[in-house]
């Protein structure tokens, strides 16, 4: 059974010297050791300046929303993860959907000024499978009316921008943690922001607002992690370079088995750094997609679609015609791509789809 994605779990050695002092100490959470020490490698790794680890990515992008004070309207995608969209609801604003550029995937800056208006707050943009947006555009844009800007940088890890790390863009960026990543912790996720005045008010923010035992800054939520979880992350950080060099290899395979096939792919921002988080392919029509899946399914192999359906469909939301969205939503599927994938995998992956399109209507 091949799924789009595995998790990587390190040397089990290397996770049971984390658990025998979590049992030493018998400190489990609420702000332990190991989350402290995880925070500060993921600084030194990542060269941010602030960082919090929290339960997860959602609860960062809720947290950043909350942090920058935003009501009313928040400009965002309608291609990315729900939790893009849901956080936007979750906090009372309103998201107002800019269309996609057809060949980076991601929010389209030509689309987003002629959508503001004196109710809106915030752009909120998704590095779609950590390849970068159009980061000076959208900044120049926020700049001239005066509106913070919160990256979902969930797919980011290891992806740098003009030689730093995406996280480094925006009032905040936000990661996730989750087992399908790249980098994880099990669950998890983070907030990053320059400021220090921010990153001190998302700190409240994940526990409860707490400024001492019995004193409370401000209202705030349970967003934090446990010692268990930054154990993985602890576990799991030394082989990232590992991990994306064999997932680079693994996609420069894919690629090179494909060239003869009428695929499209996601252009990469020509200032990045990539990480390979994802290895999405557009076909030519849905139908075709579909076949393929049903194909695919036969042999136990499960690529996915992400993202399927657009966020401007949603019944929550006020419908909105974002139809490059809608398009491509319709006809793209991410391949399995994991660090011990290997090639005779893609190899039988491969076959399926060249069996599929030769049989196309």
């Amino acid at each position: 059974m091949i799924h789009v994605t595995k998790p990587f779990l390190p040397p089990k050695n290397d996770y049971d010297f984390y658990l025998d002092g979590i049992w030493e100490r018998n400190w489990i959470t609420n702000h332990g050791p190991l989350v402290n020490q995880l925070e500060n490698k993921l600084k030194e790794f990542l060269q941010v300046p602030n960082i919090l680890f929290l339960n997860n990515g959602t609860t960062a992008l809720q947290i950043a929303i909350k942090a920058l004070d935003l009501q009313g309207e928040i400009i965002t995608t309608p291609f990315s993860y729900v939790a893009t969209t849901s956080s936007i609801v979750w906090e009372g604003c309103k998201p107002v959907f800019a269309d996609i550029d057809a060949d980076t995937f991601n929010i389209d800056p030509d689309k987003i000024e002629n959508l503001i208006n004196n109710n809106t707050t915030a752009i909120l943009a998704t590095h779609v499978f950590g390849n970068p947006c159009q980061i000076e555009s959208i900044q120049t844009i926020a700049e001239k009316y005066n509106l913070k800007v919160i990256y979902d940088a969930a797919h980011c890890f290891g992806t740098l921008f003009k030689n730093e790390s995406v996280y480094n863009y925006g009032d905040i960026s936000t990661a996730s943690f989750h087992a399908t990543k790249l980098f994880h912790t099990g669950e998890g996720g983070a907030v990053f922001t320059y400021s220090s005045d921010l990153h001190k008010k998302m700190s409240y923010l994940r526990n409860f607002g707490h400024e001492t035992p019995t004193e409370f800054a401000m209202v705030g939520i349970n967003g934090k992690n446990s010692e268990l979880h930054a154990a993985m992350g602890l576990s799991v950080l030394p082989y990232v370079e590992e991990i994306i060099k064999k997932r680079k290899i693994s996609s420069e395979y894919y690629k090179n088995a494909l060239q003869n096939l009428n695929f499209k792919y996601q252009q990469i921002h020509e200032e990045c750094q990539y990480n390979y988080s994802y290895f999405p392919v557009v076909f030519e029509s849905e139908q075709i997609l579909l076949d393929s899946l049903i194909e695919f399914n036969k042999y136990e192999i499960f690529p996915r679609r992400y993202f399927y359906p657009s966020l401007d469909t949603l019944n929550y939301v006020n419908v909105q015609q974002c139809m490059i969205s809608r398009d491509l939503s319709s006809r793209i599927l991410c391949l399995p791509l994991f660090y011990d994938l290997d090639f005779a995998d893609i190899d039988k992956i491969v076959k399926i789809l060249i069996r599929c399109l030769k049989n196309k209507p």
